[in-house]
């Protein structure tokens, strides 16, 4: 089973949205928010809710294809890890959201830096940079760039509904591909 951990230190609404988009690129993903801190996305159970009351099949595996979120709900990665591993061996893919930098998590990690002209936030070694300004910019070796993304691609992906095909999306593929 593929799976990554995401992290994106400067950007919150990056932070929220690049896990996301990151599992758009696989045909059923599930997004596993492990920040106790972390955005209020809509789920019908949270994984607090699967470590209190224990897992449903349909919790453990996909019902049909495409995106799935599991928000948090309050819950320590420490009291969520028997559930999370449970998670990681069912479902096709998992993508697991980060609310800081990585501890422990049974995951490669991936960081998802700004990619930003100045020396506000310089390029800091792989990871995938998100493009924000119009004017080209280097990245590290072994870093991904992605292209700017779209209002409405963003806005599908935060209500979670079904984004349209775009080249943001596309680009998120080759994140999966590479070794972390």
């Amino acid at each position: 089973m593929p799976v990554l951990a995401t992290w994106a230190p400067e950007d919150g609404v990056l932070g929220a949205v690049a896990p996301l988009a990151l599992a758009t690129a696989q045909p059923t993903c599930l997004v596993v928010d492990l920040d106790d801190d972390g955005p209020a996305y809509p789920s019908e159970r949270s994984l607090r809710d699967l470590v209190v009351g224990g897992p449903r099949a349909a919790d453990i595996r996909p019902e049909s294809n495409g995106l799935a979120v599991l928000a948090n709900g309050g819950v320590s990665y420490d009291s969520a890890r028997e559930i999370i591993g449970l998670l990681i061996q069912n479902w096709p893919a998992v993508v697991l959201r980060l609310g800081g930098p990585p501890d422990d998590v049974p995951a490669p990690f991936v960081p998802v830096r700004l990619l930003v002209p100045g020396r506000l936030f310089p390029p800091q070694g792989r990871g995938v940079y998100q493009r924000v300004a119009g004017r080209h910019m280097r990245v590290p070796a072994g870093g991904v760039a992605i292209p700017r993304a779209s209002r409405r691609t963003v806005d599908n992906l935060l209500s979670l509904r079904q984004p349209q095909p775009s080249r943001w999306l596309r680009a998120w593929a080759r994140v999966w591909s590479e070794s972390w």
